[in-house]
């Protein structure tokens, strides 16, 4: 294969020799929609330009030594962010160093878009389980680092508006049209209910995490009760225009019941975030709305909070996309995994680039076809497991 038939394939101008902003990555496994295929993609001035068979290595390419290449990982929601920022209880630690060391995992680890989770909602009348507002100064310190180039993915909001509790109209009301918010996500804790309904799993959860006795456990659950009898339909209300105002995609969060998922539809809902049971997740099918699982489900074969496993979804035919939520490394493995409980590995891989790309309304990514961004991540298979050897962002190599 020579480089002229390369570029004849898709009518690009004929060059001899390679332009400084080309990059030719050849002797690759391509993994394509439907199919994998043996060839050479060709990067300029960072999308791709070029998609070609054949399986030889080409003179002054990059050689991948027949590994998988794939569209870069895009990841809807994750609270890996908040780990670096808080690494110990009640330490905060300098923003700017933590996402620069967020960035830096999710490249490590093929995530070449994010989507970083943000909490909007504080409960700041409790003494001991209180949590404060801190979206919009978050938010303008990533933009601000990601507008001055300190970042190697590319970093996108996403507003995780939190029903139960009682600052979120006041939150929302700090973002705007301008500030680019890709998803608005509607989050509702209220115990009893939705991931939360099983108690005994709600106590041990915040009991341990606040180290609360029976009766403050009992107390935090009537106020947040009431709290919500209070501040939920006018909250969820106001989450739904705002994102519509913002301009950004919805998503729910948790549904568990079928008129949980009636309602999200309503709302206009795009995707589903872990919904709890399979019945739900039925519903979402039913509605047009895709359904997100938890790539660290699916890996340890069951939900941590004894919610519906991801696996069942898959089995059922009832999974469209992974999200890494609070484990970046897994998201990679949970597509290879899913591509061997179906048989078909691009459509494993799909769950974390094509289907996540489309319901979010990306339409320049997620997918290896020529004009779109050259986001792409370079992977050695090893059993069921993989090995990043690349990432490429916008045609800019990263890791």
């Amino acid at each position: 294969m020579d480089v002229t038939r390369l570029l004849h394939i898709h009518d690009l101008p004929l060059h001899r020799t390679f332009p400084m902003t080309d990059t030719l990555l050849s002797n690759a496994r391509i993994v394509l929609p439907h199919e994998v295929i043996h060839g050479s993609v060709l990067l300029r001035d960072g999308v791709i330009a070029a998609i070609d068979p054949g399986p030889t290595a080409v003179a002054g390419a990059e050689d991948m030594g027949g590994d998988l290449l794939m569209p870069g990982l895009i990841e809807l929601h994750t609270d890996n962010l908040e780990r670096h920022i808080e690494p110990r209880p009640k330490v905060d630690w300098p923003h700017a160093a933590a996402i620069i060391a967020h960035d830096a995992e999710l490249a490590s680890v093929g995530i070449t878009t994010v989507f970083d989770a943000l909490r909007v909602g504080s409960v700041v009348s409790k003494a001991k389980s209180n949590y404060g507002e801190y979206a919009r100064a978050l938010a303008d310190e990533i933009v601000a680092l990601r507008d001055a180039g300190a970042l190697r993915v590319n970093h996108l909001i996403h507003l995780r508006a939190e029903v139960c509790s009682e600052t979120l109209i006041a939150e929302l009301d700090k973002f705007g049209p301008e500030d680019g918010i890709g998803i608005v996500s509607l989050m509702d804790h209220t115990p009893g209910q939705r991931q939360f309904r099983d108690m005994t799993q709600l106590k041990n959860y915040v009991c341990g995490k606040h180290g609360f006795s029976d009766a403050e456990f009992e107390a935090h659950i009537a106020g947040q009760k009431a709290l919500s009898d209070l501040m939920g339909t006018a909250h969820e209300a106001a989450a739904v225009a705002e994102s519509r105002r913002f301009g950004a995609v919805l998503a729910s969060h948790d549904d568990t019941t079928r008129d949980h998922v009636a309602q999200s539809a309503r709302h206009g809902a795009q995707f589903a975030e872990f919904p709890t049971t399979v019945e739900a997740a039925q519903a979402c099918s039913d509605h047009g709305i895709a359904v997100m699982m938890g790539a660290p489900n699916l890996i340890r074969g069951g939900s941590h909070s004894g919610n519906v496993a991801a696996k069942a979804l898959a089995e059922a035919d009832l999974l469209d996309i992974v999200s890494s939520d609070y484990v970046p490394s897994s998201l990679l493995s949970a597509a290879l995994m899913l591509g061997d409980i179906w048989g078909d590995l691009p459509r494993g891989i799909a769950t974390v680039t094509r289907a996540p790309a489309q319901a979010a309304g990306l339409a320049d990514r997620g997918v290896i076809a020529p004009g779109l961004r050259a986001d792409l991540i370079r992977v050695a298979r090893f059993g069921t497991a993989g090995m990043l050897r690349g990432t490429w962002v916008a045609g800019r190599r990263v890791g």
